[in-house]
């Protein structure tokens, strides 16, 4: 996913043997440090979240949760990453939302860098 301000986001799962967690990939052109959040939904509402400070160069760049047990079947987690614009909380605008698509019954392996 791309914004207008020039946020390039990828977030996918991640799975090895009984172990979950939540990865993103991005690129931050804005020229401005950011803020994000990158949250693993998984089975029965648990959900652990990670903030990223994306620095203000054109890099690219990864954020991830620490992996967790696994519970549920292979695909029941899913992940999201939001990036915000600087300022105060309350105030920062919302650059860009991207969120991992679930595949039933897919499992996505560590040595991937897809989602």
């Amino acid at each position: 996913m791309v914004a207008p301000e020039v946020v390039e986001a990828q977030t996918c799962v991640m799975t090895r043997g009984d172990a979950v967690w939540a990865r993103v990939y991005y690129r931050n052109a804005t020229g401005e440090e950011l803020r994000s959040v990158l949250t693993l939904m998984g089975p029965g509402g648990r959900t652990v979240e990670l903030h990223c400070a994306p620095a203000a160069h054109d890099e690219p760049d990864t954020c991830e949760t620490p992996g967790v047990p696994s519970s549920g079947a292979p695909g029941a987690a899913t992940a999201v990453a939001e990036f915000v614009g600087a300022g105060p909380v309350e105030e920062a605008p919302l650059l860009l939302r991207a969120g991992s698509e679930r595949a039933p019954g897919a499992e996505e392996r560590a040595s991937v860098a897809g989602g």
